[in-house]
This record gives C-alpha cells, structure tokens and sequence, in this order.
C-alpha cells in the first residue's frame, strides 16, 4: 500500500497531478481541496495517499492532510459511494462541513453535490453518523499552508469546466457554472472553488 509521497510537483490539472518521487512520476487523482493547498508546479509538496486496486486500473488517490484521506476512506465504505463520488463530495464541501450536514442531518445541503441524490444523501447521513462522533475532537491537519498560485493561463475557465465535468458534473451545467463566476484574474482552482461554493450554497 502507497500510504504517503513526498516529491516535485510536475503538473496539476484537475482532479489529476503528476508528482514526481525519486525519478518515478505517480499519476494521482486528488479532490479540489487538495488541489487549493498545493503550491506552484515544480515546488516539493507531501501528500497522504490511498491505493485503490482494480482489475482493470490502480487508482492512486492523493489528499492534502491525514483528516481528508481518513474520510474518504470512511466515505468508500458506504454503500453506492465508490472512490469518484467520494473525491466529488470532498471537491464540493470541506471535510469539516461534510461533517457538520451529517451531525445535523443536512440532506439539503448534499443532495447539492454531485452525483448526490436523496436516498445517497441519506445513507450518507446514517452510516457516516457514528464514524464521525469524535470528529471535530481531532484537530484538521493543515495542509501545505501555501497559497495560492499565480495566474499562469487564459484557459482558466475552460480548464475549470473540464475538471467540473470530471467530478460529476454535466457539460452544460459545468460550463453554466464557469460563466456565472466572475473569472478575471484567477487561475482555474480560484474558479473552480467559487462556482462550487456558489453551487452548494444555492
């Protein structure tokens, strides 16, 4: 099991990063709030991963800190939650907020997420209840404390989009997203994370 890597960040492109670990390159799917922790390509950055083993494919999952790897990894166990609905939640709502819509019952706010309907949200909130009793008694680890990247492209919404897309979201609801978020001057993560949070908060 890969449990932990540490090496320069080669690219990001989201959900996806490549990182490169004592002259091998790991392809790692991470959800956005990893991604808005991490610091500029070519920068050394750690990562908290989970090794999901297929018969077609190893999926490696990489998180920014212990508290978002140990979530998903509770998130997995639900039934119908599988490792792509599990990196979506964690992509539209903070460890932390996910936790609180379960301590009080906030089907609402996740039946916002995608790929998320009502008897999803559900079960979420029953089976998750008892792995997060001692939640907020932990301290969140924090993550890499850099912040947050220059602008390096004009493609940032249509980069946006892409990774919208991949987290679940339909095509033109992505794109609807995108253009209801004033884009100038940020990268694609700054995108990506206001019209999730203008998405959930709806």
């Amino acid at each position: 099991m890969i449990g932990r890597l540490r090496g320069k960040l080669i690219s990001k492109q989201p959900p996806m990063l490549l990182l490169e670990v004592a002259g091998v390159g790991y392809e790692v799917e991470a959800p956005m709030s990893t991604f808005y922790q991490l610091p500029d390509v070519d920068n050394e950055v750690i990562l908290h991963t989970h090794l999901i083993v297929r018969e077609d494919a190893h999926l490696l999952c990489g998180f920014a800190s212990e508290s978002e790897r140990r979530l998903f990894r509770n998130l997995i166990k639900v039934n119908g939650v599988g490792a792509k609905l599990a990196l979506a939640i964690l992509s539209g709502m903070g460890a932390d907020e996910f936790a609180r819509c379960i301590q009080d019952n906030d089907s609402v706010s996740l039946i916002r997420l995608p790929g998320v309907g009502k008897k999803t949200a559900e079960r979420l909130i029953i089976e998750m209840r008892d792995r997060l009793d001692d939640w907020f008694s932990h301290s969140a680890i924090p993550g890499t404390g850099s912040t947050a990247p220059l602008v390096e492209s004009v493609d940032a919404s249509r980069e946006a989009i892409s990774a919208l897309v991949a987290l679940g979201y339909k095509a033109p609801e992505a794109s609807r997203m995108v253009q209801n978020v004033d884009s100038d001057g940020l990268n694609s993560e700054d995108v990506i994370r206001a019209a999730l949070k203008a998405a959930v908060s709806k």
